[in-house]
């Protein structure tokens, strides 16, 4: 299979897996020692990006409580069940840093504290997604979930990973196939 870095897997409306029910997963990393993703909708409840800058120390009280609350009441999501505590940022590519990994040339992956610094206090990229965790997979996994019939593939699209609301991720994904819940199969086809 080729490789599938930088574009989107779609779990299937009847995944058995509750942890990744209803997941749209941007892949960020793809090939013979297995794959990586990030979820890209679902939000972690009761956790704002203000949360995680006091915890970690990011900036003075005061300048964070200072900041508007466009990023103080920013989502974080959750990235996925492996590496639940370690955090992982996937931003537009005009910010870049010497720990920014291009997924594609669109999307980068920074799993620093500079990347939350510049959210935070700036320079800030353009577009970014703040998850706590990530997805992973054993060389050849991803491929057999594939194959039986587990995730969908779509590609890459800015918009509905940055700017498409993420209550909407999941149908916005299906409907870039030209596709519903309601039109899927839980049965594999093979010719």
């Amino acid at each position: 299979m080729n490789s599938l870095e930088g574009q989107l897997l779609i779990a299937m409306p009847d995944m058995d897996d509750d942890r990744f029910a209803e997941s749209v997963i941007l892949l960020v990393g793809h090939g013979s020692e297995g794959a990586m993703g990030l979820v890209i909708n679902h939000e972690l409840a009761n956790l704002r990006f203000a949360d995680i800058l006091d915890e970690l120390d990011l900036g003075d009280p005061d300048a964070v409580i200072r900041l508007p609350d466009s990023i103080r009441q920013r989502a974080v999501m959750r990235g996925g069940p492996v590496e639940k505590g370690r955090g992982f940022v996937l931003h537009s590519s005009d910010y870049t840093s010497g720990n920014s990994y291009p997924v594609n040339e669109s999307v980068c992956l920074t799993a620093t504290l500079d990347i939350l610094k510049a959210m935070a206090f700036g320079p800030a990229p353009k577009a970014s997604l703040f998850a706590l965790g990530c997805c992973g997979w054993s060389p050849g996994q991803l491929e057999d979930e594939i194959a039986r019939n587990g995730w969908l593939t779509a590609p890459f699209s800015k918009e509905l990973v940055f700017e498409t609301p993420v209550e909407q991720r999941y149908d916005a994904a299906l409907a870039s196939l030209h596709i519903t819940r309601a039109s899927l199969s839980p049965d594999a086809g093979h010719a």
